[in-house]
């Protein structure tokens, strides 16, 4: 049984050692529990009190900063994460813009081939007609010579036949003439 001090009742008779008003001994267990933790908990409150507040106040500051600094980094994370989709859409949109330019590019370096072969083949066509043309005349220049001297040799053929040098002369000088003439005319129809 425990003993305190307490303000008696009247009423409690038996309970107490003396009878009457005033203080005594409660021999009541439920009653003294309870007296008992009404005084522990106000010495509790009164001297661990003021350290557990004290104590709750440094908690709630402690974790009120780490919200704040979690707030921060989060806003810090979100600004750099915004920060990484504009870059990113900036490198999306670059990305386009250089296969854009690249399929430009493309383009104009396939007309400047196409427009460089044709200019090769039209190069290549007035060279060979060039060639071919000078051929040509040199055909003519070379049938014309032969035409000269086979004419100057039946002309000296004639010539010796007929005895008459003069005669020689002029005929010559007359095939010469011709022949160029008729040489002329041939080389005008060909070109």
């Amino acid at each position: 049984m425990q003993l305190i001090i307490s303000l008696c009742n009247p009423s409690v008779g038996t309970s107490t050692l003396f009878s009457g008003h005033g203080f005594g001994i409660n021999t009541d267990i439920f009653e003294t529990n309870v007296i008992n933790l009404a005084v522990v908990i106000t010495v509790v409150i009164t001297v661990v009190g003021d350290a557990l507040k004290d104590f709750l106040e440094t908690r709630k500051a402690k974790i009120i900063d780490n919200i704040s600094a979690s707030d921060k980094r989060v806003a810090e994370i979100e600004l750099k994460l915004e920060e990484a989709q504009n870059k990113l859409a900036k490198a999306k949109e670059k990305a386009i813009e250089i296969e854009q330019q690249g399929a430009v590019a493309a383009k104009e370096e396939q007309a400047l081939c196409i427009q460089q072969a044709e200019d090769e083949a039209k190069n290549l066509k007035q060279r060979k007609e060039s060639s071919i043309e000078l051929q040509q005349k040199k055909a003519i220049q070379e049938i014309s010579k032969q035409i000269i001297s086979l004419s100057l040799k039946q002309a000296r053929e004639k010539a010796t036949k007929n005895s008459s040098l003069k005669r020689f002369q002029i005929w010559v000088n007359r095939a010469r003439f011709v022949h160029y003439r008729t040489v002329d005319k041939y080389l005008k129809h060909l070109v």
